[in-house]
């Protein structure tokens, strides 16, 4: 369990697979790099939460391929396998990114001569407030913690690089634009600076060589997940704007067939990875003042996206959530695509009365400030 191994509770089942196999992943914010990570190679810097989904894996019977039970959904969903695929028994109540995770597993395991056992999967996720999600990284918690899960249920000794890249060709296979930052934050936990591989590439890979060397063998140019330690002087709020946002219409309408949009992205591309690669570099060496300056760039270059593309990054709520941090002496910006969902303040305060001060702003402004930290590299990610 050094690098995150599923945690395993009661006696082998036939085959030898445990009986039960619980696998936790924290969730996500994107502090730097948004939007330009989306290219092979961009750079970005996340940070993991101390929230996450939960997903346990046990023996169902064989009168069923797949089980789902979810505290996000009223309903037990049955799945049955058909020319490989799962496909559900009533109305699928959208669980793509657990199907898409059983589906990476389900290839590997039959590239190794092996077949999907019968499984019951609960989830628990502490990244939504009553079914809406906070715009935490949901969807690439629950894949990562759905794959370690499932493929220890079947034997399979993962690595925690294997468990990542398995994560990004499900995600991948879902949307190619899906950058893989938050699959990233949600395997090594804590600070990390993430660079983007080709996920294209990586689908033509596993086609062309099969999963099994895609992820253990082949190598995935530009991609770099590195962990990164911040100066303890930096306090981080999160506030919740209460409007739910969707990070793939988002990233779909930059990409949108428009010249104006076009030109306004690789203006603002170059300019944001100097922004991140700043961001990185200062959390290297200390130096919380410009850490703070780059935050506040960040801002600025979303804010000038969002004028020249017309995206709608910048709610009213998240306008206010960064200006109420920056007329405290912070730094605040949009976590992710924007558009609603979350938004972050950064401060150097020792004391923490600035934060204090920020959250009874946020309050008056109808922004929640969760009660969700920075979580500490994992050395585990599992309960």
């Amino acid at each position: 369990m050094g690098d995150g191994g599923p945690a395993r509770t009661g006696g082998p089942a036939e085959g030898g697979c445990a009986l039960v196999i619980t696998s936790w992943a924290p969730g996500k914010l994107f502090v730097a790099g948004e939007y330009s990570v989306v290219e092979p190679g961009g750079p970005a810097l996340l940070a993991a939460v101390d929230r996450g989904v939960s997903v346990t894996v046990g023996s169902a019977s064989d009168r069923v391929a797949v089980r789902v039970r979810s505290d996000l959904a009223p309903e037990i969903t049955e799945y049955d396998r058909v020319h490989g695929r799962l496909q559900p028994r009533q109305a699928d109540p959208g669980f793509e990114h657990v199907l898409s995770a059983l589906g990476v597993v389900t290839d590997l395991l039959a590239e190794r001569g092996l077949e999907a056992s019968p499984m019951e999967i609960r989830i628990k996720s502490k990244l939504h407030d009553s079914g809406t999600k906070f715009g935490l990284g949901s969807s690439g918690a629950v894949t990562v913690a759905t794959i370690a899960a499932a493929a220890a249920f079947h034997g399979c000794a993962l690595d925690r690089t294997a468990r990542f890249r398995l994560a990004v060709l499900a995600a991948a296979r879902l949307d190619p634009r899906s950058s893989g930052g938050d699959l990233a934050a949600s395997t090594w936990g804590g600070w990390v600076e993430y660079r983007s591989p080709d996920r294209h590439h990586v689908l033509e890979l596993a086609d062309r060589i099969g999963i099994d060397r895609a992820i253990l063998v082949a190598e995935w140019a530009g991609c770099r997940v590195r962990s990164l330690t911040v100066p303890k002087r930096l306090r981080f709020l999160i506030g919740w704007t209460g409007r739910p946002a969707s990070t793939r219409a988002m990233v779909a309408g930059l990409h949108a067939t428009s010249r104006t949009r076009e030109l306004a992205y690789q203006l603002f591309r170059h300019r944001s990875d100097n922004c991140a690669l700043g961001a990185i570099s200062a959390l290297r060496t200390g130096d919380r003042s410009e850490f703070l300056e780059r935050i506040r760039c960040a801002r600025t270059l979303l804010a000038q996206l969002d004028a020249d593309a017309g995206l709608g990054i910048f709610t009213h709520r998240l306008r206010t959530l960064c200006d109420s941090a920056e007329a405290l002496g912070g730094a605040g910006k949009p976590s992710g695509a924007g558009g609603g969902d979350c938004g972050l303040a950064v401060f150097d305060d020792e004391t923490g009365t600035r934060a204090a001060e920020l959250r009874d702003a946020w309050h008056a402004a109808g922004i929640v400030a969760l009660p969700v930290d920075i979580s500490a590299p994992r050395k585990a990610v599992v309960s």
